[in-house]
């Protein structure tokens, strides 16, 4: 699964010209390109200093902030998407940015390492921790503080009474649609916090 995959399944999801916040943004290169082509504006987050130069650099107005103090810096619906890409799985308080992203933001997109891919669950029942495109690191130096799979997000989603608007993963530059919780290394997740109404 390349960058450039998930950047333009992620574009493809935001309405043209709307107002973006950029959790864990990292260089700022997807919220550059937003801005450039698809007429977006909005701040990054990122607590990285080198990152911070490089989103400068990028053009991208960013904000250094430890995600683990919340968003109490902006207010509420503040935002139209809220984006946290590879994100949630380095927070201590994954269910707390969970629902401070919609507080914020009317929209979120939550990409993440699934946990479940068929691969990873090989790689376990051979004794190993995987070392994947989406984990590419050894278990003793990730900065993943947790791992999750396609099914557990949904129950995270359905306790916080997070209405999820589409679902899907993404492997090997396809979407999967059908059973991604053991065929996708990346879940993605578009969320409301609105539930849709009931006829």
């Amino acid at each position: 699964m390349t960058k450039k995959t998930i950047q333009q399944t992620i574009v493809e999801m935001i309405p043209y010209g709307c107002r973006v916040l950029d959790l864990g943004c990292g260089d700022g290169r997807l919220l550059n390109y937003l801005q450039s082509a698809h007429g977006c504006t909005g701040y990054g987050v990122e607590i990285d200093d080198k990152n911070i130069a490089k989103c400068i650099r990028n053009g991208v107005q960013v904000i250094q902030l430890n995600l683990e103090q919340g968003l109490n810096l902006f207010a509420d619906q503040s935002f139209d998407v809220v984006l946290q890409i590879d994100t949630l799985q380095n927070l201590r308080n994954a269910e707390t940015m969970l629902q401070e992203t919609l507080r914020v933001g009317r929209m979120g997109i939550i990409t993440f390492p699934n946990f479940g891919h068929w691969f990873n669950r090989w790689s376990v029942l051979l004794g190993h921790m995987p070392v994947t495109p989406q984990l590419p690191y050894e278990w003793y130096d990730t900065p993943n503080i947790r791992v999750g799979t396609f099914s557990d997000f949904r129950e995270l989603a359905q306790k916080n009474k997070i209405h999820i608007k589409d679902s899907f993963g993404l492997n090997n530059d396809k979407k999967i649609t059908w059973w991604p919780n053991a065929r996708a290394g990346t879940a993605v997740f578009q969320l409301t916090r609105a539930l849709p109404n009931k006829a």
